[in-house]
């Protein structure tokens, strides 16, 4: 099965391969975008309405939001204090965005929503941000540069990737202890046990620059790939390449 929907602002396309009942994978398939739509919804901060929205506005209390936002929050403030404030959500004469969290973190629990239908064998992408289960899979990593080539191709099973660039939305990733667009990196991989990991830690560490590469390695359970503002790539060992023999993702 293979299904895609723009939800969130971006592409999500689904692949499911261990299909025995074609039932599960359609049901478990209108679970997910059902999912990430009202992540949507209730996140956004583009949406006037949204929960996130009426925070920021003081309409509703910290103490009063839900149990979701208070985890993204909480992992927001994590990753703040563990960047010295290179990562926040909270800019001067911007309004509150936790959407660098909200994407993994929402996509992750997407594909939990899979996992729990019985699915062993799928590959979730989210505008290049992937998730895999069953495997292996190869998965691309996009270019900084040149839109149509792969810098990278991985070889995953159970696992996540994410990246982080300017590529689609140029400096949109800025350094909170300046309040300028981060520098010195043109875009950072992270690969990861689960996609709230890899997409926060990978945004995370663009923001802090080039020192970012060396603290995204240190996090636990992370393997990364990051090409450097002027050329050249800084990786990890155990960062992922492909073998032969892998599926196509």
């Amino acid at each position: 099965m293979h299904r895609v929907e723009h939800v969130m602002g971006f592409p999500v396309s689904l692949r499911v391969d261990d299909v025995t009942d074609p039932s599960v994978p359609e049901g478990a398939a209108d679970a997910v975008f059902a999912w990430l739509r009202e992540v949507d919804e209730r996140f956004s901060p583009y949406r006037e309405g949204s929960e996130v929205s009426r925070l920021d506005r003081g309409e509703l209390s910290a103490d009063r939001v839900s149990d979701d936002l208070a985890e993204v929050l909480g992992l927001c403030e994590e990753y703040r204090i563990a960047t010295g404030g290179a990562f926040d959500i909270r800019l001067p004469g911007r309004g509150l965005d936790p959407c660098a969290v909200v994407k993994g973190w929402s996509v992750q629990r997407a594909a939990d929503l899979l996992a729990s239908a019985g699915l062993t064998r799928f590959c979730l992408n989210a505008g290049g941000d992937v998730v895999v289960s069953g495997g292996p899979w190869r998965v691309g990593v996009r270019h900084p540069f040149i839109a149509d080539k792969v810098c990278a191709v991985l070889g995953l099973t159970d696992a996540a990737v994410a990246t982080s660039a300017r590529y689609e939305r140029g400096d949109h990733i800025l350094d909170g202890r300046t309040g300028l667009p981060a520098v010195g990196l043109d875009s950072v991989t992270v690969v990861a046990p689960d996609l709230t990991l890899a997409d926060t830690v990978a945004t995370a560490a663009f923001a802090l620059g080039r020192e970012g590469v060396e603290w995204a390695a240190s996090q636990a359970d992370c393997e990364v790939y990051a090409v450097v503002a002027g050329g050249g790539v800084l990786r990890t060992p155990g960062f992922p390449t492909a073998g032969a023999g892998s599926a196509a993702a």
